[in-house]
């Protein structure tokens, strides 16, 4: 009798802690996630792929276009030409990233450019612009962005 107590009392130990062991790995909230530097490694504008980092018939050269998200709630913004970019940042929604403030304002923009953020993962984040840039063509370009 005694030894069915101690293998009942062992079960439901065992039981209880893996319970309390089986945590689940919640993902930090994207505001934390977005937090990094990024640069292009696909960018398409309208419906056409411009650039593919590494790629050899690149339409667009991106290779200088950067998202520093880094310094929160500081961004740094350098387009594909160059031009740099410094404002805030905020993620108001899981799905959106918002860069204010800018100066110099960018072409068009009156210092403010929204993103929608498509996916996003350790390593690479999709964005999409929500207004078309005038600097492309008034296209409504898609970033694929990693940290390098």
């Amino acid at each position: 009798m005694r030894k069915i107590h101690y293998i009942a009392f062992l079960s439901v130990v065992t039981l209880i802690s893996a319970l309390i062991g089986c945590k689940s790995n919640k993902p930090a909230p994207v505001s934390e996630r977005i937090a990094k530097a990024w640069s292009a490694s696909k960018v398409d504008e309208g419906t056409v792929t411009v650039y593919t980092k590494g790629g050899t018939a690149n339409v667009r050269n991106y290779g200088s276009f950067k998202l520093d998200l880094s310094q929160a709630p500081t961004v740094r913004y350098t387009e594909f030409d160059g031009n740099v970019f410094v404002g805030k940042y905020s993620v108001p929604s899981d799905n959106r990233l918002v860069l204010t403030d800018l100066t110099p304002s960018p072409t068009g923009a009156n210092g403010t450019i929204e993103f929608v953020i498509n996916s996003i993962d350790d390593s690479s984040v999709t964005l999409t612009r929500t207004t078309t840039s005038q600097k492309t063509g008034n296209t409504t370009n898609v970033y694929t962005l990693t940290n390098p």
